[in-house]
């Protein structure tokens, strides 16, 4: 049997601790009407008993015991998206009554740019949009012809962000793979996030970052600059501030940045990482003891990847790490 008991979805149970469950990508929701946390991350046919990629979701009380795993997505046939090919970074969101799913998908078969033309081959990739009622799904996708960013863009991680005026955004990372250099954009969404509302803006390219060009490997040809994992919260002091991860010389990197402005278009400035060690992709939930906590993953890789949570401190104008949690991790 290719998985283990924590991501057996025909035996979804009670008992599970983060160490038990292979997590990538980790998303936690708080549910306030039931003093719920949901933590959601991708189900792949490997890894489970699935046909095809969906969502997983497991739910807590106090974060240190965790029931399911329960599938709330599947990537349905007769869709852009290829059922076999992938659901990257699953994250939900409430948002006027409903629940929002934004996830990635794929589908390796529609070409974009082959070789010579482009040093590596592009295929459709974008992050989509699914509602449900509840945070448990099930979820439906709400445009099927494609994903929400430009098609003829590789783009990845989207997440939803409403600006000062209330407007909903998705922002999301312009793949390394298609643009060498990977950047982060935002498209404006219209009011029922059913499709983009307007033209990507530009907010910032991975090489902004000092400590990438400092840790670039002048051996590799061409050199890349991997843009992922993109998060936003203000702070108490109303600073804006954008968690992403990319690489160093030695793994994966939790990082963070700011903007000068307090608005989306920036500028952004690049602050110190948060988490190295090969851990990233993180986010940023309040406990309902209203502790700040940063979910990540750690290690990078398949089937050894798990959600690792560190205690955060909230400043005027940024996040700082605290320490790990470890007793949630035992």
């Amino acid at each position: 049997m290719p998985y283990n008991k924590a991501s057996d979805i025909s035996n979804p149970r009670k008992g599970h601790r983060l160490k038990d469950i292979p997590a990538h990508d980790p998303f936690v929701l708080l549910h306030q009407e039931t003093n719920t946390y949901y933590l959601y991350t991708t189900g792949i046919p490997e890894l489970t008993d699935l046909e095809r990629n969906g969502v997983l979701v497991y739910k807590s009380k106090d974060l240190l015991e965790w029931e399911g795993p329960y599938v709330v997505f599947e990537v349905p046939d007769g869709t852009w998206a290829h059922p076999q090919h992938g659901t990257w970074a699953p994250e939900v969101h409430q948002y006027h009554g409903n629940y929002y799913l934004f996830v990635t998908l794929h589908n390796r078969e529609k070409i974009l740019a082959e070789p010579p033309e482009v040093w590596k081959t592009n295929h459709l990739r974008g992050t989509s949009i699914a509602v449900s009622e509840s945070p448990e799904g099930p979820f439906t996708l709400l445009k099927t012809d494609g994903p929400v960013p430009p098609g003829d863009f590789m783009t990845l991680d989207g997440t939803l962000y409403e600006d000062e005026n209330g407007k909903p955004w998705m922002v999301y990372c312009h793949e390394w793979i298609q643009v060498i250099d990977g950047t982060f954009e935002a498209i404006p969404l219209k009011d029922d996030l059913t499709a983009a509302d307007g033209e990507p803006l530009h907010l910032f390219k991975a090489s902004d970052a000092p400590w990438i060009n400092a840790e670039r490997n002048p051996n590799v040809k061409p050199s890349v600059y991997v843009s992922d994992g993109c998060q936003l919260y203000r702070t108490k002091g109303g600073h804006l501030v954008m968690l992403w991860s990319s690489y160093n010389n030695e793994g994966y990197v939790q990082t963070i940045a700011r903007s000068m402005s307090g608005k989306l278009e920036g500028p952004w400035e690049q602050l110190d990482p948060l988490v190295e060690g090969d851990s990233g992709h993180g986010m940023l939930f309040k406990t309902f003891e209203d502790v700040w906590m940063l979910i990540l993953h750690h290690p990078f890789s398949t089937p050894e990847s798990r959600a690792k949570i560190y205690e955060v401190e909230e400043t005027e104008d940024c996040f700082k790490i605290k320490k790990p949690r470890v007793d949630l991790h035992g």
